[in-house]
């Protein structure tokens, strides 16, 4: 039973560290790539057509400042056309009705489309929307986002340079990341992703991806790549990687900006990481044997897709980790040196958190103080992410869920939030890394006490706050959203 044991915790530790190893990949590859540019050609006195989508469902604190967002854009008139896709089933339908009706009487191209049902969620929307869409390019926000105003002269334009470019993306910026430690946290995770994943993704051509908003399709690449399909809940990676199959490029603009709201709860947190989590993978189980056997792409590309697709499985390593620190102790299993190196190789990941935020702010000092937040509350959240995964291999419904959105509101609440299981799961994992970390203390496993001392906190802490705010905010700082000119 022990060589077992002694075999799972090798198995762990060396899959982690194929993550790891991922992160400096990818460092390399920016490294060989952080020079490229991409020239493009002015924007022309007759643009093309372009139609911003704005699929909204139940979100009265935010459709005001998302449809002034679209209505602003510095784009001639005659050749802009903005959706505005309600599903909602609140008050927003009322709030958007009366919105458009407004901007509509203002001359603007404004339309408003509700649907019988919410078939197809998020995807839905959008693939039902498109028949009725006249532009050549499709810009699409969700309800959280705020668009510059020149973002569609900033990106069409790339278009215009390259036939073969079928997806233009923008970085995220954050409207809240100063709210709390949870969002700023949210904020460097983030960061990592657009200003090295994203960067490397699309330069290397990598699998690069659409996040989902704050970017903009050629429709004829839209169409080719089959459409909007609702068999996952991560529509945006999905038609990504059909895309990319087809052959179609894109393109990330990480001078782009485009503000988002952070979930300032954990409740809303662990939402939207669950529906990311659960849709890649899903994402992997539909196309592992189309990105091993299609041609055009190296292997390279083929393998950094995939197990970027996998990394959420990582949440289940951790896991097993954690649980077999206790019996390999009380065994008095010590292990060899190898584990120095394979924990040398797991470094690559928190590597490029690091790394980001010197790319992308003067600041960068006084936000890497959140860096400990941040792995604790990663620690945390393995137990959501790995329902997250479990369920698409096991489960059979996987319905979309939206992330609350709070707007401008004074304070986050989480009183209708329903009560999860996980939370129950989360505090037994707390108390089982409790006892691990006295029996550490006491056998004299020095180098697992900061390992499990980090889970208690993770997993306290997370399982606490996502109870309807049992506990404080971690670190609360003013509660309010900074307009889009305090960034």
């Amino acid at each position: 039973m022990t060589l077992l044991l002694i075999l799972f915790y090798w198995l762990a530790m060396a899959a982690l560290s194929v993550f790891g190893l991922v992160g400096f990949y990818t460092l390399w590859q920016y490294w060989r790539h952080r020079r490229d540019t991409f020239p493009c050609l002015p924007l022309p006195a007759d643009p093309p057509a372009v139609t911003i989508q704005l699929p909204i469902y139940n979100e009265p604190f935010v459709v005001k400042r998302l449809i002034r967002a679209a209505v602003q854009q510095q784009y001639p008139p005659h050749r802009l056309q903005i959706q505005l896709l309600d599903d909602s089933t609140d008050s927003t339908a009322v709030k958007a009705a009366r919105l458009v009706d407004h901007y509509k009487k203002k001359g603007v191209n404004l339309c408003l489309l509700r649907r019988d049902g919410r078939d197809g969620y998020k995807a839905g929307a959008l693939a039902a929307a498109l028949p009725q869409a006249s532009g050549e390019f499709i810009a699409i926000f969700d309800a959280d986002f705020v668009p510059p105003p020149d973002f569609l002269k900033r990106t069409i334009p790339h278009f215009l340079a390259d036939g073969r470019i079928g997806m233009v993306q923008a970085r995220w910026g954050h409207l809240n990341d100063g709210e709390s430690a949870l969002t700023a946290v949210q904020a460097l995770a983030l960061d990592k992703h657009f200003a090295l994943e994203q960067t490397t993704r699309h330069r290397a051509h990598l699998f690069p991806k659409f996040n989902g908003a704050g970017g903009v399709w050629r429709r004829a690449c839209l169409e080719d790549a089959g459409g909007w399909q609702a068999d996952t809940v991560c529509e945006d990676l999905c038609l990504s990687t059909r895309a990319q199959l087809k052959g179609w490029q894109f393109r990330f603009l990480p001078d782009v900006v485009v503000p988002a709201e952070l979930p300032p709860t954990m409740a809303a947190y662990k939402i939207q990481q669950a529906r990311w989590g659960k849709g890649a993978t899903q994402c992997l189980r539909k196309y592992t044997r189309p990105i091993l056997t299609t041609p055009g792409h190296s292997w390279a590309a083929r393998l950094y897709a995939l197990l970027a697709m996998l990394a959420y499985t990582a949440n289940l390593l951790v896991i097993l980790l954690l649980l077999l620190q206790l019996p390999l102790m009380l065994q008095g299993y010590q292990p060899s040196a190898w584990v120095w190196l394979f924990t040398f190789m797991g470094l690559g990941q928190p590597l490029l958190f690091g790394l980001a935020q010197p790319l992308l702010h003067r600041d960068w000092l006084r936000r890497l103080r959140h860096f400990p937040a941040m792995f604790v509350i990663a620690l945390g959240m393995t137990a959501v992410m790995s329902r997250a995964v479990l369920q698409v291999w096991y489960g059979r419904e996987h319905p979309f869920i939206r992330t609350p959105k709070r707007g401008a509101q004074a304070a986050p609440t989480a009183a209708s939030a329903p009560f999860d299981w996980i939370i129950l799961v989360e505090l037994a994992l707390a108390f089982y890394c409790l006892v691990s970390l006295v029996v550490a203390f006491s056998k004299g496993y020095w180098g697992a006490i900061p390992f499990l001392a980090a889970s208690v906190l993770g997993y306290g802490y997370v399982g606490c706050q996502s109870y309807q705010g049992l506990l404080p905010p971690l670190f609360p700082r003013h509660p309010r959203l900074l307009k889009p000119s305090e960034k």
